[in-house]
């Protein structure tokens, strides 16, 4: 019985000792479940701070490559989001030249000169709306003048400018003169007057084809004038076919200008240097041109891009209307081919020549681009009466870009002149000059 007894009074205790040990490994049991729980919800706390983490360096990217100018010559802060972009330009331009005297004909303007040719700075760039805008300021004079100065707007393939910029007259005159072949452009451009002036324009461009037209007055510089009356008003525009043939690139065009002078008792006059502006002297000169009312001009062009060879050629034609007199009409035409004997291939867009791009720039250990140039240069400022003479101008020229936005050109022009206007000592008005100018240029 005791024995008994004694099994009894121990049974409770052995009982209770086993209750206690299963609770302990149930408490333990939910211990771990709860650590495991609180590492899990630790852990996805942390993903959750690496997700956020990531979402902001990429806003921070993002930000950063707006912030970040792209480098074209000079800084260009483009805001993709807005439309908004900015960019300064300008250009430096240094001209050495040299131009002899025919016979004993003696001129202070003659010999060797020098001077600033261009000296620009400005900004372009686009806004919301697609709509661009550029500015641009020569003192290259010693005074403030406005080159480009205008608002545009593209409405699909079609483009509208207000403001101040070229009318549409010849392929040398649009081309940038950062981009020309020579020092100066082709003789017609400059006696005939060729400029920027204040109007409305629109071009359409789709594939190879370019229409262009617009309503123009006078450039800024005349408006501003003190005295000056000129009120004149004109229509040009121009037509341009640009196929691709293979790599090659082929251009033909055309444009009209007209222009109603608006004075009531006015005169033109027409001239032109000798293959350089380092010199005023002209040798051919139509003198003013009395009762003028009216020009007409007509133009023609073709040009070619074939790998580093490149050919144009243009006519230009200009017609004075006058009042009780007879209209005269000047021609002028060059013809220029070129061959980069580094590779490169000469620049074409928009109807336009465009800038060289440097295939292995002097920065880089190349030699940058070197191209050589010829030119055939025709002027007849003679018809009638108007005895202004006649130019045929045979040039060539040697350009060094070590990089982009850098060149250095050699111009050499011989020039033969008949009818002169200018007359030597000795009566003669058939001669010719030699030139040669250098050229330092730099833009951004």
């Amino acid at each position: 019985m005791l024995g008994s007894s004694a099994i009894l009074l121990t049974a409770p205790a052995y009982a209770q000792e086993a209750v206690d040990t299963s609770d302990a490994a149930a408490d333990a049991t939910i211990a771990q479940t709860t650590d495991v729980d609180a590492a899990q919800a630790k852990l996805e706390l942390l993903q959750a701070q690496v997700e956020a983490l990531q979402e902001s360096l990429e806003e921070l990217k993002k930000q950063t490559e707006k912030a970040q100018p792209a480098w074209k010559g000079a800084p260009q802060f483009v805001d993709k989001d807005s439309g908004w972009s900015f960019k300064p330009r300008g250009r430096l331009m240094y001209d050495f030249g040299y131009v002899s005297s025919p016979k004993d004909y003696d001129n202070a303007g003659l010999g060797f000169s020098n001077e600033v040719r261009r000296a620009r700075l400005g900004v372009e760039g686009t806004m919301p709306g697609d709509f661009g805008y550029k500015f641009e300021i020569d003192f290259a004079t010693g005074e403030a003048e406005f080159a480009d100065a205008f608002i545009s707007k593209a409405v699909g393939p079609v483009e509208f400018i207000v403001g101040q910029h070229n009318n549409f007259q010849s392929l040398e005159e649009l081309t940038s003169s950062l981009n020309s072949s020579f020092i100066e452009r082709a003789a017609f451009t400059d006696a005939f007057g060729f400029e920027r002036r204040i109007g409305v324009s629109a071009q359409y461009t789709r594939g190879p084809l370019l229409v262009q037209g617009g309503l123009f007055t006078d450039s800024i510089a005349d408006l501003n004038s003190i005295g000056d009356d000129n009120n004149s008003y004109g229509f040009d525009t121009r037509l341009v076919y640009a196929p691709k043939l293979g790599d090659n690139q082929l251009h033909f065009g055309g444009s009209y200008h007209w222009r109603d002078l608006n004075d009531a008792a006015t005169s033109v006059r027409y001239r032109q240097r000798p293959a350089i502006h380092t010199t005023d002297v002209r040798f051919i000169d139509t003198g003013s041109i009395e009762g003028a009312e009216s020009e007409t001009g007509y133009g023609l062009e073709a040009a070619g891009i074939f790998g580093p060879f490149y050919a144009v050629s243009e006519a230009y034609w200009q017609k004075v209307g006058r009042n009780g007199f007879d209209d005269p009409t000047f021609f002028g035409a060059y013809v220029d081919a070129g061959y980069f004997f580094t590779g490169e291939s000469r620049g074409y867009k928009g109807g336009k020549w465009d800038r060289v791009k440097v295939k292995n720039p002097f920065d880089k250990g190349g030699w940058g681009s070197i191209g050589f140039n010829l030119r055939y240069d025709y002027l007849d400022l003679t018809d009638g009466l108007i005895g202004g003479g006649r130019q045929n101008a045979y040039q060539a020229s040697l350009n060094w870009k070590p990089m982009d936005y850098l060149m250095f050109g050699l111009n050499y022009g011989h020039i033969v002149y008949s009818g002169a206007s200018t007359i030597l000592p000795d009566g003669d008005r058939n001669y010719s000059v030699d030139m040669l100018g250098l050229r330092s240029q730099i833009d951004f």
